[in-house]
């Protein structure tokens, strides 16, 4: 399971870094529409944010400390700033997930959520559905913003594995 979970989610934030790379400009990045709460950098922030929270931190022991009302309040973050902070992501995740032992991912996440105790291998899919969501948002925004309706190669199945786990 480790193994898929790392792919999916490696390709998730590659997609994100390739979302952020599509806007035009550091400002458009941060405009609102109407209908949407997030702009697409407040979608941004919030997914590294909550990917080095949970899988850096909570699983890795990181010293990633988050702050998620900044993740929401923040506002006129480069892109420059926001790639690195994808690429964090992508570490944290390739350090973490295939680290994990079988029972880790069969115990209790280490965190109370939404104030429930979660098995790790079921938190671990909400939080890659989770970011798949987000990123449908945010690919919905920069086209909005940029009126750019064409693909970017978000989330391509050729960076799936085709290896089979022994």
């Amino acid at each position: 399971m480790s193994v898929h979970l790392t792919t999916v989610m490696t390709r998730e934030l590659r997609a994100l870094a390739r979302e952020i790379r599509a806007y035009p400009d550091d400002e458009s990045l941060w405009k609102t529409i109407p209908g949407a709460a997030n702009a697409g950098g407040t979608l941004a922030l919030h997914l590294v944010g909550n990917i080095q929270h949970y899988i850096g931190a909570r699983l890795g022991g990181s010293d990633y400390v988050r702050d998620r009302a900044a993740e929401f309040a923040r506002r006129g973050v480069s892109r420059l700033e926001l790639m690195a902070e994808v690429e964090k992501a992508i570490a944290a995740v390739e350090r973490t997930i295939p680290a994990l032992q079988p029972h880790t991912l069969a115990a209790d996440f280490p965190e109370v959520v939404g104030g429930r105790i979660i098995r790790t291998d079921e938190f671990l899919v909400h939080l890659a559905t989770h970011l798949a969501w987000h990123l449908g948002q945010m690919d919905y925004h920069r086209r909005a913003v940029t009126g750019e309706p064409g693909k970017i190669g978000a989330v391509p199945v050729t960076e799936l594995s085709t290896a089979r786990p022994a």
